[in-house]
């Protein structure tokens, strides 16, 4: 398991007044829950927080920057809907908070359309499959 570096322990820190944040191990990062979502991301000592179409904007607003990932050789970067606080928020527990609640709330807001796509995926696995015909001997 990877030891955690002091830039993920602060912002745990940070976060302490969320609840009982989490961070785990994942592709070269660390990705930070409450409640067993995943709403925060923290890579090459940058953190990032879940946004959705209704948290966004704002986070566009105060200056936040979008995680971009290289895809690989020949591919496009891949943007994720993961953005950082505005600047002055980084290290400032109280100015972070807000936003951090945005991100959690917006994981919230994943994980509710979810179901609904499930059920459909759910429906069509049960559709019966068509019969496979043998062919008529003449």
């Amino acid at each position: 398991m990877a030891r955690m570096d002091s830039f993920v322990e602060y912002t745990l820190e940070l976060l302490e007044p969320l609840g009982s944040v989490l961070a785990r191990a994942m592709f070269g990062g660390w990705g930070l829950y409450l409640g067993g979502r995943m709403f925060g991301l923290i890579i090459e000592d940058r953190l990032y927080l879940k946004t959705d179409d209704a948290s966004r904007p704002a986070f566009e607003s105060a200056g936040g920057e979008p995680f971009v990932y290289d895809a690989g050789k020949g591919r496009k970067p891949v943007t994720m809907s993961y953005w950082t606080p505005p600047p002055d928020a980084s290290d400032d527990a109280h100015l972070l908070l807000p936003w951090a609640r945005r991100a959690v709330e917006a994981s919230l807001r994943a994980a509710q359309k979810k179901p609904a796509a499930k059920k459909k995926k759910a429906a069509a696995a049960k559709k019966p499959a068509a019969k496979k015909r043998t062919p008529r001997r003449a």
